[in-house]
C-alpha cells in the first residue's frame, strides 16, 4: 500500500480551508475536510489516478479535484506520495 505524507504546508492549507468555511458552518467545514481527506485515500491503490498538473507538466506532479479544491500531490515512488 502507498504511504501518504502530508507536508506542513498542506496541513496548514487544510486548516485554513476549515477555518474559512467554519465562519458560516462548523458542520460543513468538518464535512469538507473529511471529503478532501477521503479523496486522497484512493491514492493508496491508484497512485497515478490524478491528472498531470498542466502548468507544471511533470508526470510526478498530479492533482485530484474535490469540489472547488485542488489536491496537488507528488509521486515520490510507486509506494509514496506527498501533498
Amino acid at each position: 500500500m502507498v504511504r501518504i505524507n502530508w507536508t506542513l504546508q498542506s496541513k496548514s492549507d487544510l486548516k485554513q480551508i476549515a477555518d474559512y468555511i467554519s465562519l458560516n458552518s462548523k458542520r460543513y467545514a468538518k464535512l469538507q475536510v473529511l471529503k478532501i481527506k477521503n479523496k486522497t485515500h484512493i491514492l493508496r491503490t491508484h497512485i497515478l489516478i490524478g491528472k498531470v498538473v498542466r502548468e507544471i507538466e511533470s508526470e510526478n506532479i498530479r492533482e485530484l479535484i474535490e469540489g472547488r479544491y485542488r489536491i496537488i500531490y507528488k509521486v515520490i515512488s510507486k509506494m509514496q506520495v506527498i501533498y
